[in-house]
């Protein structure tokens, strides 16, 4: 009998914090490893994770903290998801209520509504950061 193909992770960021963008990327990059299928969808203040200038996450500064005691930052994470295949995308209400512009994503997110996550996420696990 086959290997069962394991089971997707839906993550769902909507906290603007830099603590909890990062542990989101720690989270899809380790699962895109396993060979687990993963998306990540953004909204509200976690737009900015996905913007190709993040540095309108709150507390962002604690990435040079992280990197300093050998962990991963956040650049080095969202590489890393990106080349694992994670599926980024950001929701279109959640730019307009934080006034981002779509110019500002990162090169490769997609742009789309609640429905689009939610049909991506149909039988995976599901986080919420």
């Amino acid at each position: 009998m086959p290997p069962e193909t394991p089971a997707g992770l839906a993550l769902l960021l909507i906290s603007g914090s830099h603590e909890r963008a990062h542990y989101a990327f720690v989270l899809a990059s380790g699962a895109a490893a396993l060979g687990r299928k993963v998306v990540l969808f953004a909204t509200n203040g976690g737009c900015h994770a996905l913007c190709a200038d993040w540095s309108g996450l709150e507390d962002a500064g604690r990435d040079g903290r992280v990197r300093m005691r050998g962990v991963a930052g956040l650049e080095e994470l969202r590489e890393a998801a990106r080349e694992l295949g994670v599926r980024l995308i950001a929701c279109e209400a959640g730019l307009r209520a934080g006034d981002i512009p779509m110019a500002a994503l990162w090169p490769g997110v997609e742009l789309a509504g609640v429905a689009t996550f939610l049909e991506a996420a149909r039988a995976c696990q599901m986080l919420s950061l």
